[in-house]
């Protein structure tokens, strides 16, 4: 192997790394009560947070209102991220993570846990990974004493 070729494998090591860091500061965020100013930092300036059941937000703005929503709702989230299967190609790249993630909400005090495939777009600028677009589908959604099973 020429120095090339293990320089562009450690670049790739690398950009795996900082992709995985980034998933990680987004959980951190969201569990630091959905922190709506720092949330903005690991977004492109276009960037799209887009759920199933919470619409899009597009740009800093509306993903900041989207943010404050959520701080409003949710008093307790824990995030938890697996599964990584992360493509890169140049300053693009495509992640599929799985997450399993438990709430409360504020309202009525209710508990629940989540399951969420998450498909996210990641854009490199200035040398930072940064989301592009995140999609959130929720998979599974049961509270205590709920059945999570679903019938297909």
């Amino acid at each position: 192997m020429d120095i090339g070729q293990l320089a562009s494998r450690i670049t790739h090591l690398e950009d795996l790394e900082a992709i995985r860091q980034l998933k990680a500061r987004y959980c951190e965020i969201c569990d630091a009560d959905h922190d709506p100013d720092r949330i903005v930092t690991i977004f492109a300036a276009d960037g799209v947070w887009e759920g199933a059941g919470f619409g899009r937000a597009e740009g800093h703005a509306a993903i900041r209102a989207l943010f404050q929503q959520f701080r409003q709702m949710v008093g307790f989230a824990h995030h938890m991220v697996m599964n990584p299967l992360i493509d890169i190609d140049g300053d693009r790249a495509r992640g599929t993570w799985q997450f399993l993630g438990a709430f409360t909400f504020r309202e009525h005090n209710a508990a629940r846990w989540v399951a969420v495939r998450y498909t996210d777009d990641y854009v490199r600028i200035g040398g930072e990974w940064l989301f592009q677009h995140l999609r959130a589908e929720v998979r599974l959604s049961a509270g205590p004493g709920e059945s999570w099973a679903v019938p297909r």
